[in-house]
């Protein structure tokens, strides 16, 4: 599970529209999109509904992973403040680096369409 495929979850979830979060996200859409089939798959359910007028509304799955995602994202953030050393190269509004993967912390976590961990 990619931190980044959960922002973008995060962004869509909140705009109903991959294109609003595309540009909020400073992404094409096509990645916005290649970032939700990633964790689509990840998770082994689909997240969203896509409608005929361009939006998108969340799947009963989106809906529950909505606030994990929240949570998780704010976790990592919080860690990163708290373990940052001053003058790392972290700016007040963004964070630097490559790649971040969750590995173990969801390894177990599925979202099917019964609801809960399977």
């Amino acid at each position: 599970m990619e931190l980044q495929h959960l922002r973008a979850f995060r962004e869509v979830a909140r705009e109903l529209s991959f294109t609003r979060a595309a540009h909020n996200l400073h992404y094409s859409q096509p990645a916005v999109t290649a970032q939700i089939k990633g964790l689509e798959e990840d998770m082994g359910a689909s997240l969203f509904q896509r409608r005929g007028n361009r939006s998108v509304e969340l799947t009963p799955a989106g809906a529950r992973l909505r606030p994990l995602a929240e949570q998780i994202l704010d976790l990592v953030e919080t860690a990163q403040d708290e373990i940052a050393c001053p003058g790392a190269g972290r700016t007040k509004a963004g964070r630097t680096g490559g790649e971040r993967r969750l590995g173990s912390l969801a390894g177990g976590v599925r979202l099917g369409e019964r609801g809960g961990r399977e």
